[in-house]
C-alpha cells in the first residue's frame, strides 16, 4: 500500500471521529471546532505533498 493511500485512511479516519464523536458538524459548532478541522485539512494536504514528492524520487 503506498504512502499516500495511507495518509488518506489516516485522513478520512479523522474526519469521521471529528464528525461523530466531536460533532463538529453539530447545530452547537464553535469558531474552535470549525479552525480544528481547517487545521486538520491543511495539515493533510502539507503532508500528502510531501509524501506525493519523495515517492516520485
Amino acid at each position: 500500500m503506498s504512502k499516500v493511500k495511507i495518509v488518506s485512511i489516516i485522513y478520512a479516519i479523522g474526519i469521521i471521529i471529528g464528525a461523530l464523536f466531536f460533532d463538529v458538524w453539530g447545530v452547537n459548532t464553535t469558531p474552535l471546532k470549525t479552525m480544528s478541522v481547517f487545521a486538520w485539512t491543511v495539515i493533510f494536504i502539507i503532508v500528502l505533498f510531501f509524501v506525493d514528492k519523495n515517492e516520485r524520487k
